[in-house]
């Protein structure tokens, strides 16, 4: 089963859920306020893509914490510590398909049509 993690307000989300319902896509949506990826879920998106990639820097708390000034002092497992704790510092939308081995981030669709291949 594929899952997805989403904001339910998040209007990338929105349209991530639409290309997956429109191309017959089957997945479990959790929202990223009541649960987060698991570390070894993180640690899995992260070793295809690195792991500052996962974080939503943009957000209010990723400015918080003052990450963009001290990213670079963070070991991989604090970096997924802090993900799984805290769903805002998750770049939206996550998609993972263990099974296949397809982690997404964000949505772009030309990067999610690999989906129509399995």
């Amino acid at each position: 089963m594929k899952l997805f993690f989403e904001y339910p307000n998040c209007t990338t989300c929105k349209r991530a859920k639409k290309f997956l319902k429109e191309n017959g896509i089957e997945f479990k949506e959790i929202s990223l306020k009541d649960k987060t990826p698991t570390k070894a879920q993180i640690k899995a998106v992260q070793g295809s893509m690195g792991i500052k990639r996962l974080f939503n820097t943009s957000g209010k708390t990723y400015r918080d914490l003052n990450l963009k000034e001290n990213f670079e002092n963070l070991s991989v497992d604090e970096a997924i510590k802090l993900l799984a704790n805290d769903g805002s510092l998750v770049k939206r939308p996550v998609l993972i398909d263990e099974e296949n081995k397809i982690f997404l981030i964000g949505f772009k669709e030309k990067d999610w049509n690999v989906l129509l291949k399995k």
